[in-house]
């Protein structure tokens, strides 16, 4: 497994110079750009990006804008000795200073965006203030005071949301409950390290009663259309989180029984992309990346000679062929966000989250 774990870090680190660069374009392009605006009275019509999101104007939309800062701390850290680190630096001093993130606090925490960037947006925003938080780095610390508003504003969006949320969304987009929570579990472990575990208690109660009785999920009808998420891996990656190395190698068997005979055979095949310049047809590339990811994560999770190991790492890395040559240089509906999923593909180890559960 050593080995397996070495060549995607050989991989990221081959191609990390070109992720950043990505990234960087990505930050600073303010257009085009998808805006939501409820108008609450005549004339009032939306912000220009820049206006109404000063940390995260670019990549399209707000939640892309945050994954790509997330790469760009990530690589930082993964790939400081590869990366102009300098330049990524001034990026992101620019892009985090104290009152630019108290305005996206203020944005996201708003009572008229309750929906809004929920859970996806959330979650990544969690995930990048995780990077930062847990960086011993002098930049990384004053990054972390300035987006601590940030943070506070999300918790408390869970924390509002998630006891009224009756039912868990499983299609494969960005409302996907699974996968917010996923991406905010390892924030929400943190904060209850330092003594407010609030937020973990109310992500855990929701997965746990919404996940654990699931059995022989129908993985077959993968993928819909537009998917850039696999609703049955993503709930796998979360409860491998939450649950004891033991004891999630037996949910797996009842939630995915015949992983050993590579079954159901659409999860072990990769999206075909007819047109990336379509938006939504392109997300089918996003799909290949997060099964990979979560193949991976999946394998590196089961204990040591686990039939369901090999099967699920030849899946992690059959995906990852198919979508490795268009990490960068496709279509912008494709470049503005893509690139993220590739960096956790090849990044996060289930060694990041070991500690977590007790495992």
């Amino acid at each position: 497994m050593m080995d397996s774990i070495t060549q995607w870090d050989t991989i990221l680190r081959a191609n990390a110079t070109d992720y950043v660069r990505v990234a960087l374009n990505n930050i600073e392009r303010e257009f085009p750009y998808a805006v939501h605006n409820v108008m609450q009275t005549p004339g009032d019509f939306p912000h220009r990006p820049r206006e109404q999101s000063p940390a995260f104007y670019g990549s399209f939309d707000w939640h892309s804008c945050v994954e790509m800062h997330w790469l760009l701390v990530r690589l930082l850290r993964r790939a400081g000795d590869i990366v102009p680190q300098q330049e990524i630096r001034a990026a992101l001093d620019e892009h985090f200073t104290a009152e630019a993130l108290a305005a996206e606090a203020a944005f996201i925490g708003h009572p008229m965006n309750g929906s809004r960037e929920r859970p996806y947006g959330w979650g990544w925003a969690l995930q990048l203030v995780h990077e930062i938080i847990t960086w011993d780095d002098p930049d990384a610390r004053r990054w972390a005071t300035n987006i601590a508003p940030l943070a506070e504003a999300l918790t408390n969006n869970f924390l509002h949301w998630l006891p009224k949320a009756t039912y868990p969304v499983r299609h494969g987009v960005h409302s996907n409950s699974a996968f917010g929570l996923s991406r905010s579990l390892p924030y929400a472990y943190e904060r209850a390290r330092a003594g407010d575990a609030a937020l973990l208690e109310a992500i855990t109660a929701n997965a746990h009663r919404w996940y654990d009785g699931d059995t022989n999920y129908p993985g077959q009808f993968e993928p819909s259309g537009t998917d850039f998420l696999s609703p049955t891996l993503v709930e796998a990656e979360l409860m491998l989180q939450l649950l004891p190395s033991d004891r999630f190698a037996g949910w797996l068997a009842a939630f995915l029984p015949g992983i050993t005979d590579e079954k159901p055979a659409a999860l072990f095949t990769p999206a075909v992309v007819s047109d990336a310049s379509d938006g939504f047809i392109a997300h089918l590339h996003g799909l290949n990346a997060s099964r990979a990811w979560c193949w991976r994560r999946i394998a590196e999770s089961l204990p040591a000679g686990d039939p369901r190991i090999e099967p699920a790492l030849a899946a992690a890395w059959t995906h990852a062929h198919a979508v490795l040559p268009h990490a960068t240089g496709d279509d912008y509906m494709v470049d503005h966000w893509l690139v993220c999923f590739v960096v956790l593909m090849l990044s996060e180890s289930h060694q990041v989250h070991k500690h977590m559960r007790g495992a």
